[in-house]
């Protein structure tokens, strides 16, 4: 079972790959997933920087609860 939002579009793609035969949709789909790495990977910075900056008790609970901050 998928954990996140990234994680599930993530496993859509890769079985679009599995469902069809065509190269150029292989392709499109590849590279939509490649991208979505990059959008992990931006996520987890952000997250990592927000988990390290300065933030007051109120900005800090209201981003706990979005799902920025642990």
């Amino acid at each position: 079972m998928p954990e996140s939002t990234i994680d599930t579009i993530d496993a859509l793609l890769r079985d679009g790959i599995e469902a069809t035969e065509d190269s150029e949709v292989h392709f499109k789909l590849r590279t939509a997933r490649q991208l979505l790495q990059v959008v992990r990977e931006e996520k987890e910075q952000a997250v990592a920087s927000l988990a390290n900056a300065d933030l007051d008790d109120e900005l800090r609970a209201r981003l706990r609860e979005l799902g920025y901050v642990d």
